[in-house]
């Protein structure tokens, strides 16, 4: 009983990861040239999301500003998930669903770029933050699942993960985020590609 549950995990994990790269293998190039044409202009990402795509957030930020495979120079990436003031003053003043839109006002400038991971791809707070920074003339960036339409209007650049099944979901997305970073990376610093 436990092997076949861990086997059709394993499987189901398997098919959702090639149908996501099969369908958004361009826009996860675009996205790589986004990335890069803004830290050659010394530009900032800002990446945020709810739960564990708050957590997928923090994690690729800390890859971006130490390192991912190679040691180099640092780049100016930041999860807005990690500020418990800013959160907690903004969700008790005004609204949670403000938590993200706040802070990209505060600190982003046309050309930074604005990531938003969320499963559901409903998150009103993710939302906002991609809408803010689209008002900006910010780049911005979706890592989602599940439906993608509620982003379309001030996205430019939806990856999607074709699923609605949270944990598979997830998975893909930090895949994803590990991909970037690598490409990004050697693409800077490298320059094998």
């Amino acid at each position: 009983m436990m092997e076949d549950i861990i086997k059709e995990r394993i499987e189901k994990s398997r098919l959702t990861k090639e149908k996501f790269f099969k369908k958004n293998f361009k826009t996860l190039l675009a996205v790589v040239e986004v990335l890069v044409n803004s830290f050659k202009q010394g530009r900032h990402l800002f990446i945020f999301g709810n739960g564990g795509s708050a957590a997928d957030a923090q994690h690729i930020a800390a890859e971006f500003v130490n390192r991912y495979l190679i040691e180099r120079d640092p780049l100016p990436a930041l999860a807005l998930t990690t500020d418990t003031s800013i959160l907690t003053s903004v969700s008790n003043d005004t609204d949670f669903s403000n938590v993200f839109s706040i802070q990209i006002k505060a600190l982003g400038k046309k050309g930074d770029v604005a990531w938003g991971i969320t499963t559901s791809g409903r998150s009103e707070n993710v939302i906002k933050g991609l809408k803010e920074a689209k008002m900006m003339q910010m780049h911005t960036i979706a890592l989602i699942g599940t439906d993608g339409s509620y982003l379309l209007p001030f996205t430019d650049h939806i990856l999607f993960v074709e699923s609605d099944f949270t944990p598979i979901i997830q998975e893909v997305h930090i895949m994803v985020g590990h991909i970037i970073c690598e490409l990004v990376e050697r693409k800077l610093f490298l320059k094998d590609l």
